[in-house]
């Protein structure tokens, strides 16, 4: 195995530096206050906003995760993420302009504007510790995994564990240093290093003597793994290449019909949260948000994926005998074996910029729960912002160490931990997304939606033999069962509560009348019939240049361009909607 060369060094060296000068660069900027700290000042452009979500979900697992799933069950599994599609349009069109004019820090910080009483007060709390520290733990300690292992097959010279801690202080610095600007700015030139290091090596691992010798990846892997679609009959494909299955009908369904949006996931949470309603809170005004979380829904399925798609079947090609459990491990084995000496370097170098981007987010966000959530809200509320800063960098840090500590000692596979968040987090969407939008639900309810998954997991393990997919059908319909009696047997809202929020979110819609029709001076929104049609053309729009782009790819020109001309068609009707109710409604 070849070692890196001076050249590889240089292109990994240079990147750091890079990260490291603009962290020193927006340093003191992002140390006047929170809300610079924390949301950029509200100022960032939608294109700034939007790649930083792209660029924060295309983590160093991602690639390797997408490779696994199709070497698995052909192009089709991508359905596992896919399917969030319908979600992520939900949060453009539905919530990116809500979460905008709710001025607030934190999406935590929406439940005491939405809820009022102790349980809102604890539920506040809670999940800033819960999400802040915890969850937030458990996807950088998957996170880095993935890094570990591309750095234990790629560069087998370096200790790996140290090298995990080494990459992990340094981010924690320069995103501690410069808050949500330093971050964001990172994230734009980090996005477009790893997308061109992803190129590059599809590009050369399609053209590899050993995929080339097989006559292209077409000629070498059976029909069926071509496939964008699940055919839902594995009876005759079982077994085709080593392992490799068509996509099972129940996992697509559990997929399709149920979990985008009734679970949260990182990156995907129904009607928006986490990181990707910093980013929507941090843009300029309510238009920049939503063309903001656009911009990411488009290039997060659309443009992303397919460098990863065409080296995890060239995977299939180079290294046809690789067990099922180490398929994932396919992606950085073509690394290995296609890269030369320089444009190795470049490819760690697009890992490391995928790596630290998400690395980077995930600190700033945890501490924004942390400290506005939790710390400033229950423990010291009347320190000054220099004050608020300076604990939010040391937070940070914490965060990172406690991160590091879920890596080396806890977490055991990434498949794991992302099924374990998966089925404890399936119900909590239905409530995420109707809160906005049903005055009667309460913060009750919303405890009993993230207690009540816990409660059917942890029966499913102990006394059943059920396991993931079909466990998402039963988790869901027990919480939303659960959530909806807590409802109904608990008092709702605050009268005075709930008109403060709808003043300040202007959310309208029939489940609102009881309360809007006491404030008949507020201007609300209407044309929730056009809005659907929004994401319905929105959802269309995503897969049709998804599926047109593949097509191109494969040579078939003529699906290709009727794909393409359908996503054209959608996305111009979209932008006639938008504009025939005029831009100057997103303030």
């Amino acid at each position: 195995m070849e070692h890196l060369n001076l050249l590889d060094y240089s292109f990994i060296v240079g990147y750091l530096l890079l990260t490291l000068v603009i962290g020193l660069w927006f340093s003191g900027r992002a140390s006047e206050n929170t809300g610079e700290f924390f949301l950029s000042g509200r100022q960032l452009p939608w294109w700034i906003a939007g790649t930083g979500m792209v660029a924060t979900t295309f983590a160093a697992d991602t690639p390797l995760a997408v490779a696994g799933f199709v070497a698995k069950n052909g192009i089709a599994g991508n359905w596992v993420w896919w399917t969030f599609v319908s979600g992520g349009m939900l949060t453009v069109f539905f919530f990116a302009r809500l979460w905008r004019r709710a001025e607030i820090l934190t999406d935590l910080e929406f439940i005491e504007l939405r809820y009022s009483g102790r349980a809102a007060r604890f539920l506040r709390g809670f999940k800033a510790l819960y999400f802040g520290l915890f969850i937030n733990a458990v996807i950088i300690g998957w996170v880095n995994l993935a890094m570990f292992k591309i750095i234990k097959i790629m560069v087998p010279e370096l200790d790996p564990q140290w090298t995990i801690v080494a990459l992990v202080f340094l981010t924690t610095f320069y995103s501690g240093l410069s808050g949500l600007w330093g971050v964001s700015i990172t994230d734009a030139v980090q996005f477009v290093i790893a997308m061109a290091g992803c190129i590059i090596l599809a590009v050369l691992a399609v053209n590899s003597p050993a995929v080339v010798a097989a006559g292209g990846l077409t000629s070498a892997l059976p029909e069926w793994l071509f496939d964008f679609f699940p055919t839902f009959t594995t009876a005759t494909k079982e077994q085709s290449i080593n392992g490799t299955v068509a996509l099972p009908f129940m996992s697509f369904a559990a997929m399709a019909f149920v979990q985008w949006w009734a679970s949260w996931y990182p990156g995907a949470e129904p009607g928006g949260g986490g990181y990707i309603a910093q980013r929507m809170m941090s843009a300029k005004n309510e238009k920049h948000s939503l063309l903001a979380t656009l911009w990411f829904t488009i290039a997060h399925y659309c443009l992303r994926p397919w460098p990863w798609i065409l080296v995890g079947l060239a995977s299939l090609v180079m290294f046809p005998d690789l067990p099922m459990n180490q398929k994932e491990d396919g992606f950085v084995l073509v690394m290995q074996a296609v890269l030369p000496p320089g444009l190795k370097g470049l490819l760690i170098a697009a890992f490391l910029a995928a790596y630290m981007s998400t690395l980077s987010t995930h600190l700033n966000w945890g501490t924004s729960y942390i400290i506005n959530d939790f710390y400033k809200r229950f423990l010291k509320k009347d320190a000054d912002e220099k004050h608020y800063v300076g604990v939010s960098k040391a937070t940070t840090f914490l965060i990172a160490i406690f991160a590091m500590y879920i890596t080396f000692f806890v977490l055991d596979t990434i498949t794991g931990a992302w099924e374990f968040i998966i089925q404890c987090g399936a119900g909590t969407g239905f409530v995420l997304i109707l809160r906005w939008f049903w005055w009667r639900l309460n913060a009750w309810s919303e405890i009993t939606s993230m207690v009540a998954p816990f409660v059917i997991y942890t029966w499913m393990q102990l006394f059943t033999t059920i396991t993931y997919p079909l466990s998402i059908f039963i988790i869901v319909a027990f919480t939303i069962a659960t959530t909806l009696a807590v409802t109904w047997l608990t008092p709702p809202t605050d009268q005075a509560q709930l008109e403060k929020f709808y003043r300040t979110t202007r959310v309208g819609g029939r489940f609102w009348k009881k309360i809007s029709s006491n404030l008949p001076d507020v201007e609300s929104d209407s044309g929730f019939g056009m809005l659907f049609l929004d994401w319905l053309l929105g959802v269309i729009m995503i897969y049709t240049v998804l599926f047109g782009i593949g097509k191109f790819i494969f040579g078939d020109l003529f699906q290709g361009a009727l794909y393409l001309s359908a996503g054209l068609l959608s996305g111009s009707l979209i932008f006639l909607d938008l504009n025939r109710r005029g831009w100057n409604n997103l303030k």
